[in-house]
């Protein structure tokens, strides 16, 4: 089978859906089937072009066995609604055409979050006739809603009916999320044709590891209690809850005890330094995006992981990938984020859910999950056991036979 899947996200770039894209294609091609990505130069999030990559119409490389080609985009960083707009749009409009170099494919995937690459996905399915699958990481433009960005509008509303439709035409859907399946099937989508396949973790990446010594030292950590924030800093994650959490602390007489890691970038990641800065939050610590290759390092220095989105509706219907990878390392979660994702945390019982946007609640549960030594190595033991049912290799395999199956009707 030839897959050819258009997304707008893929490695050297370290989010989830590059991540996802990824291993899936990896294990794809371990088993015998061609895929052919079409994907833009990598800049994501920053809005700067990776080391090595040049900024051109068209360009091809080979990625472990994966075919990759890399078109023009406008290139900007992850902040601003129009300017994103258009890098969404310049994609789309760019990879329609670089669709026509591929030869004798099967099936036509194209991936959310934003749905122009969607939209290019269904145009190249039309083209080429073959079937289109839709993989629905978020609900946008409802995410964009939901952070403040805009509001609801004409435009939002044509949005709307843009994605209605894309989810109407796609011969398959795989959803990340059930949550995400029954807003879908509400919407009056075929319940038959909306498939779950959750993110997860590559064990063999993530996996308990001893803390790094060389970073403990770099960072000043001997003798601390690590929590920190691995991932994007953008207007969805809420991260001045941590700042504010972080202050807390400061006043506790023994609060010295504790650090904060943020690590990533982001829209919203100038901001937070600044705002660090002038509240004096020696306590924290920020840290820059490191390769892929890097990331395990980082959070081997982690005692406990904070995952955190703002307290609005919408996002009790995702499950943050970061999750599945904190499991594989070992790593207790206190998880700020209600709905589906943390009743994976209370039902594996990997950690503990505080309130969104509550950092009281969030620093009363750090200071909990440190002072109990025992529910401590419970969290952890569970955490490696749990990550299992979650490895990636498996949840690849499940959606190749969702291609399969549908291939084969």
């Amino acid at each position: 089978m030839h897959i050819l899947f258009l997304t707008d996200n893929f490695p050297p770039e370290v989010n989830a859906p590059a991540s996802r894209t990824y291993e899936h294609c990896l294990e794809w091609v371990k088993k015998g089937h061609k895929v052919t990505i079409i994907t833009c130069a990598p800049n994501f999030p920053e809005g700067k072009l990776f080391e090595g990559y040049k900024h051109k119409l068209y360009q091809t490389e080979k990625m472990d066995g994966i075919d990759v080609i890399r078109v023009w985009s406008y290139i900007t960083a992850n902040e601003g609604i129009m300017k994103r707009t258009l890098d969404y749009l310049s994609f789309m409009f760019m990879a329609i055409p670089a669709s026509f170099s591929v030869r004798k494919v099967d099936i036509v995937i194209g991936t959310s979050p934003q749905f122009f690459t969607v939209c290019g996905a269904y145009a190249v399915s039309k083209l080429k006739r073959k079937p289109f699958v839709f993989e629905l990481r978020d609900l946008w433009p409802e995410s964009i809603k939901a952070v403040g960005v805009v509001s609801d509008s004409v435009l939002i509303r044509l949005f709307e009916r843009l994605e209605l439709f894309l989810y109407k035409k796609a011969n398959t859907i795989v959803s990340v999320t059930n949550s995400f399946r029954r807003t879908l099937i509400s919407r009056g989508v075929e319940e038959e044709k909306i498939q779950v396949v959750t993110n997860g973790v590559d064990l063999s990446r993530f996996c308990p590891k001893e803390k790094d010594i060389a970073l403990v030292k770099k960072y000043n950590l001997e003798g601390k209690f690590v929590a920190g924030y691995i991932g994007t800093h953008g207007m969805a994650h809420a991260l001045n809850t941590l700042l504010q959490a972080a202050e807390i602390l400061k006043t506790n007489d023994d609060g010295d005890r504790f650090r904060i890691i943020l690590l990533g970038s982001g829209a919203e990641k100038s901001k937070l330094k600044k705002i660090a800065e002038e509240k004096k939050l020696d306590n924290v610590i920020f840290i820059d995006t490191v390769p892929k290759s890097e990331v395990a390092r980082y959070w081997s220095l982690l005692d406990v992981s904070i995952i955190h989105l703002r307290k609005t509706k919408l996002f009790e219907t995702v499950i943050p990938s970061k999750l599945f990878e904190c499991m594989g390392m070992g790593i207790p979660v206190l998880h700020g984020v209600y709905g589906e994702s943390a009743e994976i945390v209370e039902k594996e019982n990997v950690g503990v859910v505080f309130e969104p946007e509550n950092p009281k609640d969030l620093c009363s549960k750090l200071i909990d999950i440190e002072s109990n030594s025992e529910i401590y190595n419970i969290y952890r033991e569970n955490a490696v056991s749990s990550a299992k049912i979650y490895d990636r290799k498996e949840l690849a395999d499940k959606m190749l036979k969702i291609l399969e199956g549908y291939i084969e009707q």
